[in-house]
């Protein structure tokens, strides 16, 4: 019996060891400034509980074979209920960790906050004057992902590049459900939501292709969520750029919309231009123009609801009718409708008396 338990301990010890040998260490030992202190605020704190972890370890352990009953020359003292220095050492050791870790999560949570310009790209670099961050907006649909550089007016789906060295700045949104972008190269998770833009400034420092993914369970194609990450030179990054806008289409609001719906292991795609303004009508959840935007729907509901007085973007203006009359208006500067989607400018006359006149307004 004991051959054959000692067997099958060695054989389960050996294959958790060769499953360990195919980890991947890449959070651990990322190539991109940001992850890298994230890395290290890991260890540092792994270090710190460990001052604690392996003296209570180790004196278990030598207090139970100290005291054992067979060791007769073990000081035996039944009355014995209080030390003021153990007590000491007992709260006050941990006490100074959780200090410590106090301290360094609050720093560490100011330093490496997402919505944070970066002020170095790696230890000892700081950022210099004249370097712009490269913008990206990155939209998690179901289920992929769909990037938009406007500097750069290209969009693609599923794959993104930045230059090396170069700080990035992500602005993320969702169509549907909550997403999290996590590429572990570069920086931790963030998540993308419906209606609302969170943001991420990192920076690669090594070039090289690297793995990014959704870390939020979103569905039935959540698992082929993927997407590549390259890290370039600058004169590859602008080569990447010019095939990009070589090899693709316009992406529209209609494209979009297509795009938007589900599906399943989706291919890289790519985009040589992207209409104007529509990352905002995605972040405002108003690209089919069938209803009106989120912002300004949150507008009104802030100046007290519905009604002329109450809609966002008006002003009042003077003019004259058909008899010479002087007459005020109110002109709504933006405001999405079935009869306007593109959310044009209206007006709406100064007799109008609640928000029913707002769809009629284009007639006015």
């Amino acid at each position: 019996m004991y051959p054959t338990k000692f067997l099958l301990s060695r054989t389960l010890a050996l294959s958790a060891s060769f499953a360990l040998c195919g980890c991947d260490w890449v959070v651990m030992k990322p190539h991109g400034d940001i992850a890298g202190q994230q890395a290290q605020l890991i260890v540092t704190s792994t270090l710190l509980m460990l001052l604690i972890i392996v003296p209570v370890i180790a004196l278990t352990l030598f207090f139970a074979y100290r005291y054992r009953q067979s060791n007769t020359e073990a000081t035996y003292s039944p009355d014995w209920d209080h030390s003021t220095r153990l007590e000491l050492i007992i709260w006050g050791a941990p006490l100074l960790i959780i200090i410590a870790l106090g301290a360094i999560t609050w720093i560490s949570t100011h330093k490496l906050d997402p919505f944070r310009p970066l002020d170095r790209i790696a230890e000892g670099r700081p950022v210099a004057a004249d370097v712009k961050p490269l913008e990206v907006y990155a939209v998690a649909m179901d289920w992929k992902w769909l990037f938009i550089y406007p500097e750069q007016g290209i969009a693609l789906v599923n794959e993104m590049a930045a230059p090396v060295d170069r700080p990035i700045h992500f602005r993320f949104t969702s169509t549907s459900v909550m997403n999290t972008f996590y590429v572990p190269a570069l920086a931790g998770m963030i998540y993308a939501m419906p209606g609302m833009e969170t943001q991420l400034h990192a920076v690669i420092n090594k070039a090289g292709v690297y793995d990014g993914l959704s870390a939020q369970y979103s569905g039935a194609g959540f698992s082929d969520m993927r997407f590549k990450f390259h890290g370039l030179s600058n004169e590859d990054f602008v080569r990447w750029v010019e095939t990009n806008k070589a090899g693709g289409n316009t992406l529209s609001r209609a494209d979009y919309l297509k795009l938007e719906q589900p599906s399943n292991k989706e291919p890289i795609r790519r985009f040589a231009s992207v209409e104007p303004g529509l990352w905002g009508a995605i972040v405002d959840r108003c690209v089919d123009g069938k209803k009106m935007c989120a912002s300004q729907m949150m507008a009104i509901d802030a100046a007290g609801g519905a009604g002329k007085g109450s809609v966002a973007s008006t002003m009042r203006s003077t003019w004259r009718d058909a008899d010479g009359n002087k007459r005020d208006r109110y002109v709504v500067a933006a405001l999405c409708t079935p009869t306007n989607p593109l959310g044009l400018p209206i007006e709406i006359e100064a007799g109008a008396g609640n928000g029913t006149n707002v769809a009629n307004a284009s007639k006015n």
